[in-house]
């Protein structure tokens, strides 16, 4: 082989290699711009979370507070029944017994007020509500985290290929790419997929 055939083939293997490199580096930014989207994504979960949860704190503390409320109506409306069964001067009793009208009509809206939807039962079905966006939002932020994971560990492969030029390392970052791209998938779709997993890691 001639001195020119030598050059030639050198300059064949440098225009690969730096295509090569252009390709992956194309690569790295295409996962970075998605471990951008997930940082985001679970960002965002992990702050709806934090709000729904202390939405159900408050919610089931406004539940006991009007179970307090009822037990204490509830008292007062049996021991003015006791006078008014007692007393003598009709104008008293009639008064007695509006009052304890009055208190267990407002018993009856503590346990349930459809038009406020502040009764008690109301409020188990709003804080049940906002515990279940709760969940569901760490689900889904779970998954955003490992899918961060899974896109920096294939960003780091790719760059040791760059540098090593091992096409296994090329492989390798694209699988962890494509588990990254999955778990984003799940967490917007499906947040409680893997949560079979996580129980049985436990």
């Amino acid at each position: 082989m001639s001195a020119h055939e030598h050059l030639e083939q050198a300059e064949q293997v440098e225009h690969v290699s730096h295509s090569g490199s252009k390709k992956i580096a194309l690569f790295i930014a295409v996962l970075a711009l998605f471990l951008a989207l997930s940082e985001m994504l679970g960002k965002s979960a992990q702050t709806s979370a934090l709000a729904h949860n202390v939405n159900s704190n408050d919610l089931w503390s406004f539940f006991q507070s009007k179970t307090i409320r009822m037990a204490l109506l509830s008292t007062a409306a049996e021991q003015m029944e006791i006078e008014a069964e007692h007393a003598t001067d009709p104008a008293i009793k009639a008064r007695l017994n509006k009052t304890i009208d009055t208190w267990k009509d407002n018993v009856v809206h503590y346990d349930d007020d459809p038009s406020t939807n502040e009764g008690r039962k109301q409020l188990v079905e709003r804080a049940k509500e906002s515990e279940h966006l709760r969940d569901e939002a760490r689900a889904r932020y779970h998954q955003y985290e490992f899918a961060s994971a899974a896109l920096q560990i294939g960003i780091v492969l790719a760059s040791a290929e760059v540098i090593t030029s091992i096409a296994a390392l090329g492989w390798l970052s694209g699988l962890f790419g494509l588990l990254g791209l999955g778990l984003m998938g799940l967490g917007l779709s499906a947040p409680h997929a893997l949560d079979f997993l996580f129980h049985v890691a436990r």
